[in-house]
């Protein structure tokens, strides 16, 4: 039996599953959870997620024996992050992470610079603080001396592929949100890099950008060794998180996910790149050669999780509480913005609740906790539509809140269509296991998933909370609406 190996190395942990090529049945999975950061300094040791993903492949188990079955990996990680490496081949400092928000002024700086429509066209994208582009110029102006010292850039799942296969490569669906990477054209914009700070030899600073199906390298003995598997098997590109989870649901053009975890995103697949003057829409390549325009939150599932933990009660009273008040939440409306945002672009921002009275109820805070991270991810939605992304075929909703049905009713009701929830918890391992057997069987990523019966689940449809009158989609977003501007 031939298996693939598909990472998922994320902010919080690595996860790891061994999968059939032929038929994509799960043989084994593993975890490894590490130390969470928390923004506006959001920052970890890399060396920390290879320690993660050799205790994950040892997580397996009991299916140790299937390890020697394993014919490919690839692995895919959390976007935007920046690791800085030397000319020995070592970690400068501790990488920044996607959700480290320092950088906001040298976003702000280098969009003022050349402006946000220059920025668009040129790699898709306006920089906000989540970009690496932006975490570049922090290092130039806060850390000149470590600045001076770089000699690769990569980022997180270009790493774990570096610890793989000893070489510094890409993909085009991670390096499209870098900010200094044209996927329409697929080259990188080092003169984009030149506005960062005093110059370097860019060219050969950047990983080589491996093709969709492509091989990144071979498996080196001593990574062999680490993992428990055969020296020699080819490692496939990588991908971003986001891109991978495309490919494990089985997203094809016109199809859009919306994604409830710690932070919140909403991304479509298109046959035609996307360039966003506004700064909402990020520009993405996916990791099969069409693209992956999407808008990101801040926060998500981790304003109803301080919620419920206000309320003093578990998630699943939380979600009780939520569904007992009507739409609308008897007027109380929450503005999610925790712990600053990304879209719309306000590191600074907190979070904003309104229209308390002496009258408020449990129920009616638990249902506009839901209410507005829900109405903050269907912003990002309208976002896709007003830059032109096709949004008519199945809406997907996935991560952790995808299990809570008060956030599945909430957001069936709120876009007034049916949504899918599918039946697996884990899409950007599943995702990197179909780039490895795309890699394997030369097999279109699409082709494999649907093979593999991926992103398959239950429906939820629109009009099952309660609905008193008067109180319907476009009185609780327009009140959303209000309270954001």
């Amino acid at each position: 039996m031939g298996l693939v190996a598909g990472v998922d190395s994320s902010t919080q942990s690595v996860k790891v599953e061994l999968r059939d090529v032929d038929t994509g049945v799960v043989v084994a999975t593993g975890r490894s959870a590490h130390a969470t950061t928390t923004p506006p300094r959001s920052e970890q040791d890399p060396q920390m997620w290879w320690s993660a993903l050799v205790d994950a492949f040892a997580a397996t188990g009991e299916h140790r024996e299937h390890r020697q079955d394993v014919m490919a990996i690839s692995v895919a990680g959390q976007q935007h992050g920046m690791v800085v490496l030397d000319a020995d081949r070592q970690v400068i400092r501790r990488a920044k992470l996607w959700n480290d928000t320092e950088s906001a002024p040298q976003a702000a700086a280098l969009v003022k610079s050349l402006g946000a429509e220059t920025w668009a066209y040129a790699c898709g994208s306006v920089p906000v603080a989540a970009f690496t582009v932006t975490k570049l110029a922090w290092l130039a102006d806060a850390e000149p001396h470590n600045y001076a010292r770089i000699a690769h850039v990569l980022l997180p799942h270009d790493w774990l592929t570096f610890c793989l296969t000893g070489r510094f490569t890409t993909d085009r669906g991670d390096a499209s949100g870098t900010g200094y990477f044209d996927a329409s054209q697929g080259r990188w914009r080092t003169d984009l890099l030149d506005a960062v700070g005093p110059a370097h030899d860019w060219a050969s600073i950047l990983p080589e950008v491996v093709a969709p199906r492509g091989v990144a390298g071979e498996l080196t003995a001593h990574a062999a060794l680490a993992l428990g598997l055969r020296a020699g098997i080819p490692i496939a590109a990588g991908t971003g998180d986001n891109m991978a989870a495309a490919l494990g649901l089985g997203l094809t053009p016109g199809d859009f996910a919306i994604s409830y975890g710690t932070s919140g995103t909403v991304y479509a697949v298109s046959d035609s790149p996307t360039h966003d003057p506004t700064g909402c829409v990020a520009g993405f390549a996916d990791a099969s050669g069409n693209y992956l325009p999407l808008v990101c939150t801040l926060n998500a599932t981790k304003v109803t999780a301080s919620v419920a933990r206000l309320l003093g009660v578990e998630l699943d009273v939380f979600n009780d509480l939520a569904l007992s008040a009507p739409p609308g939440a008897g007027g109380l409306t929450l503005l999610p913005y925790f712990d600053g945002e990304r879209t719309p672009n306000r590191p600074e921002a907190t979070g904003l609740l309104s229209g308390l009275r002496s009258d408020v109820s449990r129920e009616q805070l638990a249902r506009a906790a839901v209410e507005g991270v829900v109405c903050g991810l269907l912003d990002g939605a309208d976002s896709l539509d007003a830059a032109g992304v096709p949004t008519h075929g199945r809406v997907v909703v996935l991560g952790g809140g995808a299990r809570s049905v008060a956030y599945r009713h909430v957001t069936a009701d709120l876009i007034g269509r049916p949504i899918e929830v599918p039946d697996a918890d884990e899409h950007v391992a599943s995702g990197a296991c179909v780039q490895a057997a795309s890699m394997l069987t030369a097999q279109a990523p699409g082709l494999v998933a649907s093979a593999w019966h991926l992103g398959a689940g239950p429906q939820t449809d629109p009009g099952t909370s309660i609905s008193p009158a008067g109180v319907d989609a476009a009185t609780v977003r327009g009140a959303y609406a209000a309270l954001r501007g």
